[in-house]
């Protein structure tokens, strides 16, 4: 079958150090032709098989902004203008309105309703008129908008929005809701594709809603980090303190309304983990359409140091991930503090993980907060010699993965008596999955998907509790067999659960799965399977024989 597979451009991979899971997915599912499109961003500069059809969304060789025949169609005429008028409208009184505490309309109309009816009345327009030339940053727009932030039952923050604010919406949607304005409609594009399956919900996705409301597509979402939690993340962030609390709102809202939308309309959904799926469900994905599968992660690489007996160097504690201050390494550093004092000959290796290619550098604010951590540790922990003639060594070391103290994935691991996690906000770490590949036994606090992972393999504390993450580290040092055990025990879950294996084989059953309830989508003479309903290949006639006039009805 062919697959539509929607992907957020650059480098599409899981939210959550899972690694390109897509690359491993295509690769694993050759029989299957898939067209890889990139909505926000480029193609990835990656080598690709040749049952991939790269089809660029925005940027060079991208679709254009409407089929040739309706390209001269750009000014809108009165009816076409009503009609976005009509269309906007409802799409903006659905991000302004205001719901109650229970999250139901507070006025008696469903804002998700609102919003979902001007969307489709969009991305109708444009199919028929060639796009949304300049229309949503017209002065239509805005004046509508402000209408619709000002109307009764309005949002309170939405309703101080002032023009500056109004005029960065409308840049922020345009970009947002460009794919409603690209050539999907022919046979070489999304009218092509069996199945639509989509890296992430949101904005990611519009393509795959698109195919649904015009070619009855069906539509599959998988998230393994939830793209609405990341975006209220970086709404937080210091880069984006320039923005008005209402322009924020107004942001917000969008984003929460189109990732709703998305999860209403999919025929499936496969959240990485149960905190991803909690996210979707309460932004209304139907329970009967979530089915988690979880990430699959290569365990070959670690097979090594998985089925060593040796459980790493005595006293030894790791922490391995990004360096940045939602990882709290300040708690983890009070927290050796006070296990050193109860054991003296611990250590600590603390090692960065580098950004991917293609991942935003976070610059500044790594190195700012790598130089605190830094600060704190020399302070708490002052150089120590052995004897007076040996060399001072701190307890804690700051290592980079791919230096000479920490090559590799593997000789970190390997070097863990025990593995620790010290997050506040996590979505699903795979240092952890990495580390009960290696057999290691974890310390973990309580955030995200962490429990779900474990699964009672390892220990788990509260986050912000520097004491609980130093008894639990201590307790595991302490005894040597609970390590062992508990490193088993984790490797045996980790390799059922979590193996590209398991991931590739939910995801062949799901494609066939969703196919199966399409049946009169697929065109004629098409091979892929469930094309045609059984009942149209059964030999002979299922119509009622005539009785002849007179004659009688026959014998029972």
């Amino acid at each position: 079958m062919r697959i539509g597979l929607l992907t957020e451009g650059g480098t599409p991979c899981a939210t959550g150090d899972t690694g390109a899971w897509w690359q491993r997915l295509v690769h694993g599912l050759a029989p299957h032709d898939f067209d890889l499109y990139a909505v926000g961003g480029p193609l990835p500069a990656v080598p690709l098989p040749p049952h991939i059809r790269p089809v660029p969304a925005t940027g060079e060789g991208a679709l254009p902004a409407g089929p040739p025949e309706r390209a001269a169609r750009r000014a809108y005429g009165r009816h076409d203008r009503r009609r976005f008028a009509e269309g906007f409208h409802a799409l903006a009184t659905g991000l302004t309105a205001e719901t109650d505490p229970a999250g139901g309309p507070a006025d008696g109309q469903d804002p998700a309703d609102a919003f979902a009816t001007g969307l489709g009345a969009l991305a109708d327009l444009a199919r028929d008129s060639g796009g949304l030339p300049g229309a949503l940053r017209s002065d239509d727009a805005v004046r509508l908008l402000e209408t619709a932030c000002r109307a009764p039952g309005a949002r309170r923050a939405a309703a101080a929005a002032g023009l500056g604010d109004h005029l960065a919406f409308a840049d922020h949607l345009e970009r947002a809701l460009r794919p409603l304005s690209l050539d999907w409609y022919d046979e070489t594009a999304l009218a092509a594709a069996d199945l639509c399956h989509a890296t992430a919900g949101g904005p990611v996705a519009l393509p795959g809603l698109l195919a649904k409301r015009f070619f009855g597509t069906p539509l599959l979402v998988t998230e393994y980090g939830v793209g609405l939690r990341a975006h209220y993340l970086a709404a937080g962030a210091v880069g984006a303190a320039d923005r008005s609390t209402p322009l924020r709102t107004l942001l917000a809202a969008l984003h929460g309304r189109l990732a709703g939308e998305t999860y209403r309309q999919a025929a499936l959904l496969t959240p990485g983990n149960a905190h991803a799926r909690r996210w979707q469900e309460k932004l209304g994905a139907p329970r009967d359409r979530v089915r988690t599968v979880h990430p699959g992660m290569p365990a070959e690489r670690f097979a090594e140091v998985g089925e060593a007996e040796e459980g790493g160097e005595p006293g030894t504690l790791v922490w391995i991930g990004r360096v940045e201050p939602a990882k709290d390494l300040v708690a983890l550093l009070h927290a050796f503090a006070e296990l050193r004092a109860r054991q003296p000959d611990t250590r600590l290796r603390i090692v960065s993980v580098p950004a991917d290619p293609g991942e935003p550098d976070p610059g500044a604010d790594h190195c700012a907060y790598l130089g605190q951590c830094a600060a704190l540790a020399a302070q708490l922990f002052p150089d120590e010699a052995a004897g007076a003639h040996a060399v001072g060594e701190n307890p804690v070391s700051f290592e980079e993965l791919g230096g000479p103290e920490a090559p590799t994935l593997e000789d970190v691991y390997a070097s863990a008596a025990v593995v620790v996690l010290s997050s506040t906000v996590e979505g699903f770490p795979a240092s952890l999955v990495e580390a009960m590949f290696c057999a290691r036994a974890t310390v973990s606090t309580d955030v995200g998907a962490v429990v779900e992972i474990i699964g009672g393999t390892g220990l788990v504390v509260p986050p912000r509790n520097p004491r609980a993450l130093a008894d639990a580290c201590l307790a595991l040092l302490r005894d040597p067999e609970r390590r062992h055990r508990l490193g088993a025990a984790a490797r045996a879950r980790a390799l059922e659960l979590f193996t590209v294996d398991q991931n590739l084989a939910a995801f062949r059953g799901i494609y066939l799965e969703l196919l199966s309830h399409a049946p009169a989508r697929h065109r004629a003479g098409s091979d892929v399977p469930f094309a045609h309903p059984a009942e149209a290949h059964l030999p002979g006639s299922w119509a009622p024989k005539a009785v002849p006039a007179g004659t009688g009805a026959p014998d029972a």
